[in-house]
């Protein structure tokens, strides 16, 4: 039996893994690192370019992360919090690009305005205080408000054109918002990472079981998925940042922490493009208002993209379900996951979201022709001819024990780490990869946290340099590391 001993094991290679892999390896480049991926690729299932939606999510354009709250105010903490976070991303990024260890950014990054536009009055009067909330704090200060057709017509021409005579429209911009191809991101870390002799990637094998042992240290089984071989990796620590995969692999590990825990499996579908003069028209991501019971990766968006390094237009996503947890997983993930501690909490989710439930069954019923129509609410001029079909990526929402037997349905991401940091796991979805440095910074202090006042820390500030202080409360501090990550990435284009 093959069997070897590393200090940490990344289960997945996607863009969590990726990050945390290299942020582990500059912090000591003597641990010796294993990462496993069951694909014969790395960074083929959620981290994918037309798999997730590519969208540096920096809560400029993503209405859903401001919520209205009754009394008639925007809640903006979780669009301040989502935008720090993704501002630690640029840092990281910035600081791989100039050491040589990414490529130039437009390889894997490129400036795309990110805009919402809205129509209605009722959905103008929100979106006209969401920005007088937001543009009052410094981080989104350069965020610009327009209700004039010509202004609109600049940003986003294809929207504009011939729409309803007198309807109320509104939009916002922010010029420096990005379009990430995280899969090419994940797959140019991996290549930093190979270069490298203390690390091994492992493609084409799966967990098949993991158990931990007197020292705190794991015994992982590998199976590869062409061969009858059964390998064994010896971990100190593992990460399990599979997707999907990663609740299945969470119930396997057996550990407290990740009791009660399920998942709901939401899927998604494009329409692209396929009329290149339509596409050479739009140069932004448009996001609008989410139908009401649809998840927030639903969330309808006209989308510049940078694939393969080519220019494209996507519309959607469309929500559907599937009980596959991947993309290329089993129609026997969701059912396999059900346990004794998790059953009620998913009963009570399934039992107490009917809408979310009816909205995606009525989206896996949707016609090529019904999809078209709902993309002509943001492109009038919309042709059936035009788009084709195209599926995403898989993403499982979080159903989270509650105090009692109910359970709640998240939508955010989540780290579930075990008590002596030997283990943690990332569950959920969006903002999902564009906050992995971040994500990945939390784990490092909750499972390394000796080794953060023994050096760490010094590190950590010389790769993200806000690392320790509040971009949300230091306006000087961000106002310096943005300027710096914008010039860097090249994403400012004025």
């Amino acid at each position: 039996m093959n069997e070897r001993k590393v200090d940490v094991l990344l289960v997945g290679a996607g863009a969590m893994s990726t990050t945390l892999g290299v942020m582990l390896q500059e912090l000591d480049p003597d641990l010796q690192i294993a990462m496993v991926e069951r694909l014969d690729h790395v960074a083929y299932e959620s981290t994918d370019g037309l798999n997730n939606a590519g969208t540096g999510h920096a809560a400029y354009c993503e209405l859903n992360y401001t919520p209205k709250q009754p009394d008639g105010s925007i809640n903006c903490s979780k669009a301040y919090a989502i935008n720090a976070s993704f501002e630690l991303s640029l840092q990281f990024w910035s600081y791989l690009v100039n050491k040589g260890a990414l490529p130039y950014p437009s390889k894997f990054i490129n400036p795309t305005p990110h805009c919402s536009f809205v129509w209605g009055q009722e959905n103008v009067d929100f979106l006209r205080a969401r920005h007088a909330a937001l543009s009052a704090h410094h981080q989104f200060a350069d965020m610009e408000y327009s209700e004039d057709p010509a202004v609109i017509q600049q940003w986003m021409p294809l929207i504009i054109h011939n729409r309803p005579e007198g309807e109320p429209i509104a939009a916002t911009r922010v010029r420096y918002g990005s379009d990430v191809n995280f899969g090419e991101l994940a797959r140019y870390l991996v290549n930093y990472l190979e270069l490298k002799q203390n690390f091994e990637l492992m493609l084409g094998r799966y967990v098949t079981d993991l158990t931990q042992n007197s020292d705190k240290s794991w015994t992982v089984k590998l199976k590869h998925s062409a061969k009858p071989d059964i390998e064994t990796v010896h971990a100190r620590f593992v990460f399990l940042g599979a997707g999907g995969g990663a609740l299945p692999l969470l119930q396997k590990s057996g550990i407290p922490e990740g009791n009660g825990y399920g998942g709901f499996p939401v899927s998604g579908q494009w329409l692209i493009c396929k009329n290149e003069k339509i596409i050479q028209q739009h140069a932004a991501k448009v996001y609008g208002m989410a139908p009401i019971g649809a998840p927030p990766m639903s969330v309808p968006h006209l989308d510049t993209r940078v694939i393969n390094g080519k220019k494209a237009l996507l519309f959607g996503p469309f929500a559907g379900f599937t009980t596959k947890f991947l993309k290329k997983g089993s129609m026997m993930d969701l059912p396999m996951s059900i346990s004794a501690d998790n059953f009620l909490p998913m009963m009570s989710v399934a039992k107490n979201n009917f809408d979310l439930t009816k909205y995606l069954v009525s989206e896996v019923m949707q016609t090529h022709s019904s999809r078209v129509e709902a993309l002509r609410s943001f492109f009038p001029d919309a042709k059936e001819e035009d788009w084709e079909l195209s599926f995403a990526g898989q993403r499982v929402q979080i159903i989270k024990p509650g105090t009692d037997t109910k359970g709640k349905l998240e939508f955010g991401t989540e780290v579930i780490a075990s008590k002596d940091g030997s283990l943690a796991a990332l569950l959920g979805a969006s903002p999902g990869a564009s906050t992995a440095a971040s994500t990945m910074v939390s784990i490092i202090e909750r499972c390394f946290a000796e080794r953060i006042d023994q050096g760490w820390a010094d590190r950590l500030k010389q790769m993200i340099p806000s690392y320790g202080e509040s971009l949300t409360e230091n306006p000087e501090l961000l106002y310096k590391v943005r300027e710096q990550s914008l010039a860097t990435l090249r994403l400012d284009p004025q």
